[in-house]
Order: structure tokens, then C-alpha cells, then sequence
């Protein structure tokens, strides 16, 4: 009974180890087509990939930079007397408005005068010797040579006098155009120089904006182009007109540097403020556009993919133009109406059956 124990217990051992060894092997005499992995894998290849797109419509587009620059005034002057001479009177308050030619301030002029008055009557005696000289040489009374010393002895009188009356007109001090006055640097009773500042006078209507923009864009700037600024600190918004720029490109930084004018009636921009702006360069009506994360780029340049007419992804060589933020310019690929893939493109392949979804 013994024997034929152990005679089965072999016998059993010996059935399991070859089921071990011989069962994974009945796979292969399974057939690939009829497992189910088999089948869904074939069907894998042939679903449609879902994508969003893009129809290629022509649209409006600007050229912009933004770049910051810093408002200037219109003109501006240190007012400064031309002589010296004792401050009589200031006619002018700080801060104010005034027009061209306004007087602002009196120099003490009686030595002035006084030579202004002697000179004038010299003049009198003068202009009556030259017209009696003048008869008397009419009639042959006397030479030419005495005719000519009494005329010029009145005409170096009148010369004295216009002198005289230039010095004059210095004594007052005059706005040298509309403006508003700065802070007043001297006093009624001081005797001021020529060095000295009465005040500044500023124009700031309209104002200057000046900022500079890299050379690779100063073949595209053009006088009357527009420009957009804005002040961080004031929140305020303005509109300007570019209508000068240096003809020479800046060595050490390597940019160019322009002046727009701006409107400023209100007075709300200030000379020395930090503006942030938005300079419009060129602006095409009719331009290709695709969004940025749909151009691929590749070692001979840029592609994209498109779906055809049988919804299957097709590639295109394009030449790009402008870049903005969020969109492409394209040159040369594409043509109004296709319709470019704007997700799944590292999942598509050249005639990938596509499931595409139009966007815009």
C-alpha cells in the first residue's frame, strides 16, 4: 500500500510540473487575429483623432512695440536778465498761465533815461544843422565835405539812440512764449546778473515724448506714425504723432531715439514723468494669421498642419512675418480658408484621419 502511495504522489508531482512548463507555451499556438488586444488595436488605428482648428481668415494687423520713454516739454527756458541792474518790480505770480510777450519783470532804468533824454536832444540840434547844411548846399554855399560831417554827426546820433533804446527794452524782462511760470528765484530790491535765474517758463501744451526703439526696427519708422502711452502712477491715457528722429543710431546702445507730440490741453502730463507706450510701426488689412502654438519649427524652417478635403492632417512648408503675443503672420502656405490645427499636433501624423472642431 505503501508503494502505490508513493507511485501516485510521483506521478501527480511529475503532471504539475509539466502543466508549469507546458501551459504558457499554448499562446503561441493561439492565433493573433482572433485575440481581442488584436482587435483593439486595429481599431485604434483606424479612429478619428479629435483637434480644434482654426479657419485662416485675413484680418487687421499691427506692427507694435512697447517700450517706455519720458514726457518732455514743448520748449522750456531759465529766464535770465541780459544786464544787471536792480530789480524794481516782478509782475508775475508762480505757477501762472501767461502769453508771449507778457512783462514779467522791471529793471531800474533812470541812468538810461537820462541818456535816452540827453541823446534825444542832441538829435533835435543835429537834425536842424543837416537841414540847414542841406540848403547851403543846395544854393553852392558851402562844400560837400562840410555837408557830409553835419550828416554824419546826425546819423551817429540816431545810432546812440537806438543803442540807448535796446539797452532799455532789456530792463524789462518779457515770456518768450505761452507758458507756465516756475518758482520765482529772486526778490523785489535784489540786484541781479546776467547768470542769475529769475524763473523758468515751461510750454507743455502740447508735449514731447521721447523714447528710443532698437535699430533692427529703424528702417520701418515713418514720420506721422502713431503712438499710444499711458503713466503707471497717474493712470492716464494718451494718443501721440511721431514727427522726428535722430539720423544717427546710438553706438552704445544700439538704438534709435524719436519725439512724438501729444495734445495736452489739460495739462494733465507733466515734463520728467515715466510713461509705458505702444508704438504702432506699420498696420496690414489683410493679413494671414495663426495662432502661435500651431507653427512647428524645424531645422529648414516652419510648418503646420492642415486638414484636407477627405478630414485627413496634411503638412505645409510656411514663411512666417510678424510675431505678436498670441499669433503668427504667415507669408507663403497657406491660403484663405484653410483650416489649421491648432491642438493634437504631436499626436498627428501626414493623413491621420482627424475629428476636427472649428473655433473661431
Amino acid at each position: 500500500m505503501k508503494k502505490q502511495t508513493k507511485t501516485i504522489l510521483g506521478v501527480v508531482i511529475i503532471l504539475v510540473v509539466a502543466i508549469i512548463f507546458i501551459y504558457p507555451r499554448l499562446g503561441q499556438y493561439i492565433s493573433k487575429d482572433d485575440s481581442p488586444a488584436s482587435s483593439a488595436g486595429a481599431s485604434g488605428q483606424n479612429s478619428e483623432i479629435p483637434v480644434n482648428v482654426v479657419e485662416i481668415r485675413p484680418e487687421r494687423l499691427e506692427n507694435n512695440l512697447n517700450i517706455t520713454g519720458t514726457v518732455i516739454p514743448n520748449e522750456t527756458v531759465n529766464l535770465r536778465s541780459e544786464i544787471s541792474g536792480l530789480v524794481e518790480r516782478i509782475s508775475f505770480k508762480e505757477g501762472e498761465f501767461v502769453k508771449k510777450g507778457t512783462p514779467l519783470l522791471y529793471l531800474n532804468d533812470d541812468e538810461l533815461e537820462a541818456q535816452y533824454q540827453r541823446l534825444d536832444y542832441t538829435k533835435k540840434l543835429y537834425e536842424s544843422q543837416e537841414n540847414r547844411q542841406k540848403q547851403l548846399l543846395a544854393r553852392e554855399a558851402i562844400s560837400q565835405e562840410e555837408y557830409d560831417i553835419s550828416l554824419n554827426q546826425f546819423n551817429t546820433n540816431l545810432a546812440d539812440l537806438r543803442l540807448v533804446e535796446a539797452q532799455l527794452s532789456k530792463t524789462v524782462i518779457r515770456a518768450p512764449f505761452d507758458g507756465v511760470l516756475g518758482l520765482r528765484q529772486i526778490s523785489e530790491g535784489s540786484v541781479i546778473g546776467t547768470s542769475d535765474v529769475i524763473a523758468s517758463i515751461v510750454n507743455i501744451d502740447p508735449i514731447k515724448i521721447e523714447f528710443s526703439i532698437p535699430e533692427r526696427y529703424a528702417g520701418e519708422v515713418k514720420i506721422g506714425s502713431k503712438i499710444a502711452f499711458s503713466n503707471d502712477g497717474g493712470g492716464l491715457d494718451g494718443v501721440g504723432t511721431v514727427y522726428a528722429y535722430e539720423p544717427t543710431i546710438d553706438a552704445a546702445t544700439r538704438t534709435l531715439k524719436l519725439r512724438a507730440e501729444s495734445p495736452n490741453r489739460d495739462r494733465r502730463f507733466l515734463p520728467g514723468m515715466f510713461i509705458r507706450i505702444k508704438y504702432t510701426l506699420d498696420v496690414e488689412e489683410n493679413a494671414l494669421l495663426v495662432p502661435a502654438q500651431s507653427v512647428i519649427p524645424e531645422l529648414s524652417g516652419y510648418k503646420v498642419y492642415v486638414v484636407d478635403k477627405e478630414n485627413k492632417a496634411e503638412e505645409r512648408i510656411v514663411t512666417i512675418g510678424t510675431r505678436t503675443d498670441k499669433e503668427v503672420q504667415i507669408l507663403d502656405g497657406l491660403e484663405k480658408g484653410d483650416l489649421v490645427l491648432t491642438t493634437g499636433i504631436l499626436q498627428v501624423r501626414v493623413g491621420s484621419p482627424l475629428n476636427p472642431t472649428k473655433i473661431n
